[in-house]
C-alpha cells in the first residue's frame, strides 16, 4: 500500500474515530507532532535583531541580567 492509500485511510478512519482512540492516537504521536511546529523569523525580523544587537553592542541601550528581567516582568523592580 502506498504512503498516499495509508494517509487517505487514516484520515478516513479518524474522521469518524470515537474521541477515546482519537485521544490515545493523538498521546502516541503528541511529541513528534508538537516537534513539527518550528519557529522561523522573517528577513524583517532577523534585520530588528541586528540593528537591535548593534545598539547593544556599541553601548546605546541597556540591557538586564536574567534576574533583573524576572524581577521587572514581575513588578519586583521598574526599568
Amino acid at each position: 500500500m502506498t504512503s498516499t492509500a495509508i494517509r487517505q485511510r487514516l484520515i478516513t478512519y479518524l474522521s469518524d474515530a470515537e474521541d477515546n482512540k482519537i485521544r490515545a492516537i493523538y498521546t502516541l504521536l503528541e511529541k513528534e507532532i508538537e516537534g513539527e511546529q518550528s519557529f522561523s523569523l522573517t528577513e524583517e525580523h532577523l534585520e530588528i535583531l541586528d540593528r537591535e544587537r548593534e545598539l547593544h553592542l556599541n553601548g546605546q541601550t541597556k540591557s538586564y541580567s536574567k534576574e533583573d528581567s524576572f524581577d521587572i516582568i514581575k513588578g519586583i523592580k521598574s526599568l
